[in-house]
């Protein structure tokens, strides 16, 4: 059973990807997305306030296998 493997990031590839895409890629999400609204004229303030909300729901979806279990105990680490 030790040498079992499970298909997928194993738990510290997921910590490592998640602290980088936290670190890193969600400032330049927000940069990216700051920079684009600023290129429209200035729309109404409930229009770029629900812009910004969906947009904040919306960067973490294609993620959500990273961040999945990463705050748990590894489930690989042995209990002695």
């Amino acid at each position: 059973m030790s040498g079992e493997k499970t298909p997928g990031l194993s738990y510290k590839a997921r910590r490592r990807w998640s602290l980088f895409i936290l670190v890193i890629g969600l400032p330049v999400y927000i940069v990216a997305v700051v920079t684009v609204v600023n290129w429209l004229d200035r729309p109404p303030i409930w229009l770029e306030l629900l812009v910004y909300v969906a947009l904040g729901i919306l960067w973490a979806l294609p993620f959500k296998f990273v961040f999945k279990g990463v705050g748990k105990e590894d489930p690989d680490q042995k209990t002695d």
